[in-house]
């Protein structure tokens, strides 16, 4: 491939808000999107955030799941649990959901790069979910896809709303246990986060979203979500 045809391609970001039942409003954006680019949002972005119900939605589509089988879970399934009044029942309709959704499917599972925000408890800083070690910016001799946890984990962490919900313990490949909470506390737009992967961290890797080597002048960002585009 020529050096001028490798500087022409894009790296496509694609950005999903947080805001509980209002993914309804994303997954109207996505199915939009979808059907434009005629194929599954895995195969045409080459790197997905996510924050809260915007983690849910990211990690399906990882997954490889089309927009209308996505917005039937949520159909189906999440006006339950965000229907739940008391803080421990929201939470277990939630881990009960992640579970039967997720099973026990770890990083490596996903389809293309991913990035699901949270927040450290201990210290109001986020944890960033990631798939590849081509999204680090230290440590990538040590990197674990997830911080080693499963993506149900990580999924109920970035949703984990509290006091809405109860906060959520994850236990990383090391061993350590963590405190999570919902990660809208620190990004409920998690843009920023996800363009400093795809313009520090990606380009000249080979993982996934790199896709060879992209330049980090070349990003294509797509945000769909719930806030307002005005204050």
């Amino acid at each position: 491939m020529s050096e001028a045809s490798s500087e022409s391609k894009v790296v496509r970001v694609l950005s999903l808000d947080g805001g509980g039942a209002k993914g309804f409003y994303t997954l109207g954006a996505l199915k939009e999107i979808e059907a434009l680019v005629g194929c599954r949002l895995c195969e045409k972005f080459n790197l997905i955030y996510g924050t809260s119900t915007g983690a849910i939605i990211a990690a399906l589509l990882g997954l490889g799941k089309p927009v209308d089988d996505i917005e039937s879970l949520y159909r189906l399934r999440l006006v339950s649990v965000m229907g739940e009044v008391w803080p421990s029942k929201k939470t277990a309709a939630l881990e009960k959901l992640a579970r039967e959704v997720f099973g026990e499917l770890r990083f490596d599972a996903f389809k293309t790069d991913i990035g699901i925000v949270g927040t450290r408890w201990e210290d109001d800083r986020p944890i960033i979910f990631k798939t590849s070690a081509g999204q680090a910016f230290t440590g990538e001799s040590t990197f674990e896809p997830g911080f080693g946890c499963t993506i149900a984990d990580a999924v109920v962490g970035s949703c984990s709303a509290y006091p809405f919900f109860k906060e959520k313990f994850v236990t990383t490949g090391r061993g350590d246990r963590i405190q999570v909470r919902d990660g809208g506390f620190v990004a409920n737009n998690p843009t920023l986060y996800a363009i400093a992967d795809a313009t520090v961290a990606l380009p000249g890797t080979d993982s996934p979203a790199a896709c060879g080597g992209f330049s980090p002048r070349k990003r294509s960002i797509a945000g769909a979500g719930t806030c307002p585009s005005k204050m």
